[in-house]
């Protein structure tokens, strides 16, 4: 028997069950896709779009899509006029005249196929209205119309359309699966891992367990400005670690720098590697997400106490929505190192 998805990497259980209701014929006419950026929502919509259409789909022995029959590559070449993609185009949100035009259009059958397949990108964002726009086409439509909702959280979306659509919640991909298949895929991530092992294992990590955000971070462009915030990340550790010195701790500060957003990304890292030394204190099998050495994290954890890393994260929350509230960044900031204790 062939396989399904075989080009996916991770999450293999839910791409069998996915497999299952392929070839059983009982496949939901909608799904909402869950997951972070990166995680493949696109690419997995797209794999079902191909699926479906496949000209192998009834064979047992074949793999599901096969990649190879017309419809497949006009589908995962994104040239197929029944695969529509609805979106929020230049708006903040993705609203109800884009969902009521979607409506109007379902009821034109396919052209090519036999399902005519909306794949709603960032379906997060969609306004109430348009949620419940939606639903009129939900609950009630042709029997060739298939619907896809990506989004990076179900939370916003209303339960009347959760309930109508079974969520498909793809999980991060295990850290060595990422760099097997990155060098797999990429001479760059290679030569990387074999010229700057430790930049490779930093890259990891921040990509946290998503290989497109992996990919991503192989330009060193883009990769620069997030090892220097994991860098930094260390250092606020070392000051806090270290006997008080006021002048090195505004040298800390002034060198965050002044631009609101670029500090609340920085304050985002250090929260994150402070969850790392909490979670280490509570168990030493729980999943790291700054760390990439294990022996280190719980080293590290055992410098402080629990009270202390709760007072440090609690301080860091105060200081990153004083900082979206557009408070001044100098006085939040030495406020911050007040209230953790690191100036008096």
């Amino acid at each position: 028997m062939g396989r399904a998805f075989e080009n996916m990497v991770g999450n293999r259980r839910l791409l069998n069950r996915l497999e299952s209701e392929l070839r059983s014929a009982t496949l939901s006419h909608a799904y909402i896709i869950e997951g972070a950026e990166g995680f493949g929502k696109h690419t997995l919509a797209m794999q079902l779009s191909a699926a479906l259409e496949c000209e192998s789909r009834n064979d047992p022995s074949a793999s599901l899509p096969c990649g190879t029959c017309p419809a497949c590559r006009k589908i995962l070449s994104g040239n197929s006029p029944d695969v529509i993609f609805i979106n929020r185009g230049d708006k903040a949100t993705l609203g109800v005249e884009v969902i009521r035009a979607m409506h109007a259009d379902v009821y034109v059958p396919p052209n090519d196929g036999d399902n005519k397949i909306y794949i709603i990108e960032e379906a997060h964002l969609m306004t109430v209205q348009a949620q419940n726009a939606f639903l009129l086409t939900l609950e009630e439509p042709p029997s060739y119309v298939r619907f896809f909702l990506l989004c990076n959280t179900v939370a916003p979306l209303l339960e009347t359309v959760r309930s109508r659509a079974p969520t498909l919640r793809l999980e991060p991909i295990p850290t060595n699966t990422v760099g097997e298949t990155l060098c797999e895929r990429e001479r760059s991530a290679k030569l990387l891992r074999e010229q700057s092992p430790e930049e490779f294992r930093e890259l990891l990590i921040a990509a946290n367990g998503s290989i497109g955000r992996a990919l991503q971070l192989l330009d060193p462009k883009l990769r620069k400005p997030i090892l220097q915030r994991r860098g930094t990340a260390r250092e606020f550790l070392s000051l806090c670690m270290a006997s008080h010195n006021s002048g090195a701790v505004l040298s800390f500060l002034n060198g965050l720098g002044q631009k609101r957003e670029e500090i609340l990304l920085q304050l985002e890292e250090i929260t994150v590697c402070i969850r790392d030394l909490f979670v280490c204190k509570q168990t030493e099998q729980a999943p790291l997400c700054f760390f990439s050495d294990r022996e280190q994290a719980l080293n590290l954890s055992y410098r402080f106490s629990a009270p202390e890393l709760l007072r440090i994260s609690a301080g860091l929350e105060t200081a990153a929505d004083s900082l979206r509230a557009n408070a001044n960044v100098r006085l939040t900031l030495t406020a911050f190192a007040i209230e953790i204790g690191l100036l008096s």
